[in-house]
């Protein structure tokens, strides 16, 4: 039996965005070893008011048009489609260039707010200069991501999913070689070199609309003969009304686009603070580099897996939902948290319990920020705060699929708040871990708030949830064990501290064995297909288990 269209679309978007991601991880090392931790701290600096003035321009429109356009077409009205695809093109090239000028002429007033005294190291001149050259992407992101929206909406996960990586790799290969001709060729200095860096955003934007181009080329027939043979009255809407309905859709998705970067701004701007008040200044900003900057990388890796899901499942979901088919669409939900918590679950455990590995395998070496505190064990409470990011991520696309995007921005809140009021605190209690617990704390609370609306909106039935949440958990904690097991072991031949490639070998060895084993649970005990809601068809025959 073939996977459902939707899964399709999730194992297509997923498989890009993870790759996306993983090339966005990995291209952190050389860099690092070009421009070392102040470049990569500068890089930061300017990234960080980037992705959040980037979603905050797009103001979640992309996604809003993905599941207006897969409303419509699932109404047969083809021509409506169209209408809030051009309505939204526009309004992304007015935000895009409004982010642009807000970004560019307001660099000065952002790099002050975020150096402050200086005590970072760099001058607010230095800041700006890089903020100025990232801001040019505002001018060609927008109203690509649009693009990709419109293919979504019209359950076309292709387009999106190619030009995501092409525009990754383009982005990659002109920052890291333009960082290491502005430094070794033409002697240039490390803000000159980071600056190139951010730039590369726009080269990468470039990149990624050609490759739309084409598909939009090859798919222009096929769309215009939806409209020639469209049977149904087109919607009688004015343009007013489609940005109004637009914007009800839209507002709620940059949530889950600006959430992490928020958190990420609150630690920025209370960590040093709050680490300097405890006896820790010395190392506040080593801290925040570990957790908001390298941690973030490493952590991205199973987060990965919730984005591809969220794209996928909000036109799938949409469309059942608006067509009054229940059973469809309780099964989609029920199949996206499932197979959030199969995939995620482990994977987060599996990178708390290889900490130290993980952050030498990537940066080298495990960075010793003093006596009582390391990287390593920072990433052993912080991995685990993959799963809460990518379960926010995934219920609030569903309340978005079930047109209730609103509650979103509630829950975000509230989780703001807590973050807010709880940090400093908790880092005045527990160290550098209470940052963490802090993010933990808000983003859990409002992933709860999301699930509870979610089951009153759509009485939505928990047992078989439940049942499979606690089957998934029995046989995380025996893959714990035995990655446990093969890490004491491989202890008598080689640890983290033997540096980078023997960090990587035991992660290796531990992921294919602990993985192993969890994937042949859960195959012999059914999961696996009941998560995924088919057959594999190479397990059984690799394991040659009889269908039945």
């Amino acid at each position: 039996m073939a996977l459902s269209t939707m899964i399709r679309g999730t194992l297509l978007l997923t498989a890009a965005t993870f790759l996306s991601k993983l090339l966005g991880i990995i291209y952190v090392i050389p860099f690092n070893a070009l421009v070392g931790s102040s470049g990569g701290a500068l890089f930061n600096f300017a990234y960080t008011p980037y992705n959040i003035l980037i979603s905050i321009s797009t103001i979640g429109i992309p996604l809003g048009v993905s599941k207006f356009v897969s409303k419509y077409n699932g109404l047969g009205d083809y021509r409506t489609s169209q209408r809030v695809f051009k309505t939204g093109f526009t309004i992304m090239g007015v935000t895009g260039a409004t982010a642009f000028l807000i970004m560019y002429f307001g660099a000065d007033w952002i790099a002050q707010w975020s150096v402050g005294e200086g005590k970072s190291g760099f001058t607010t001149d230095t800041v700006a200069y890089v903020i100025k050259l990232v801001s040019f992407a505002n001018l060609i992101i927008p109203a690509m991501s649009i693009v990709r929206g419109f293919f979504q909406g019209n359950q076309s996960m292709g387009p999106s999913a190619i030009s995501t990586v092409v525009e990754q790799i383009a982005r990659i290969v002109f920052l890291l070689l333009s960082v290491y001709l502005a430094l070794h060729v033409f002697n240039e200095n490390i803000a000159v070199a980071v600056g190139y860096a951010t730039f590369a955003a726009f080269v990468g934007a470039l990149a990624s609309c050609a490759v739309l181009y084409v598909y939009w080329r090859a798919r222009k027939p096929h769309l215009e003969l939806n409209m020639r043979q469209q049977k149904v009255r087109p919607a009688a809407m004015s343009d007013k009304t489609i940005i109004k309905e637009l914007l009800s859709y839209a507002g709620p998705f940059v949530v889950t686009g600006i959430a992490t970067s928020i958190y990420q701004f609150i630690d920025q701007f209370t960590m040093p603070r709050a680490l300097d008040a405890i006896g820790l200044d010395d190392v506040a900003v080593d801290i925040l580099g570990v957790i908001n900057f390298y941690g973030q990388k490493i952590i991205t890796i199973p987060m990965t897996l919730s984005i591809g899901l969220s794209l996928a499942a909000v036109p799938a979901i949409t469309r059942a939902f608006f067509a009054d088919d229940r059973k469809l669409y309780l099964q989609q939900i029920n199949q996206s948290l499932q197979i959030v918590l199969f995939l995620i679950l482990p994977a987060s455990i599996g990178i708390a319990l290889l900490g130290s590995e993980a952050y030498t395998a990537f940066y080298g070496t495990e960075a010793v920020l003093n006596p009582d505190i390391r990287a390593g064990n920072l990433m052993v409470w912080y991995a685990p705060v993959a799963l809460l990011f990518a379960l926010f991520t995934t219920t609030s696309s569903i309340l978005q699929g079930i047109n209730e995007q609103r509650f979103s921005v509630i829950s975000l809140t509230a989780g703001l708040l807590v973050k807010i009021f709880f940090n400093i605190p908790l880092i005045h209690a527990f160290g550098a871990k209470g940052a963490i617990f802090g993010t933990a704390l808000a983003v859990g609370i409002a992933t709860v708030l999301n699930f509870l609306k979610m089951k009153h909106v759509l009485n939505f039935p928990v047992r078989q949830l439940a049942k499979r949440t606690i089957l998934i958990l029995i046989f995380t904690a025996i893959m714990s064990a035995v990655v446990l097991l093969s890490k004491f072991l491989l202890g008598f031949a080689i640890t983290f501290e033997d540096g980078q490639i023997a960090s990587a070998v035991i992660i290796f060895v531990c992921a294919f064995v602990g993985g192993g084993v969890y994937m042949i649970l859960s195959y012999k005990s059914t999961l696996l297909e009941r998560v995924l809601g088919n057959r594999i068809g190479f397990l059984d025959r690799l394991l040659k288990r009889r269908k039945g």
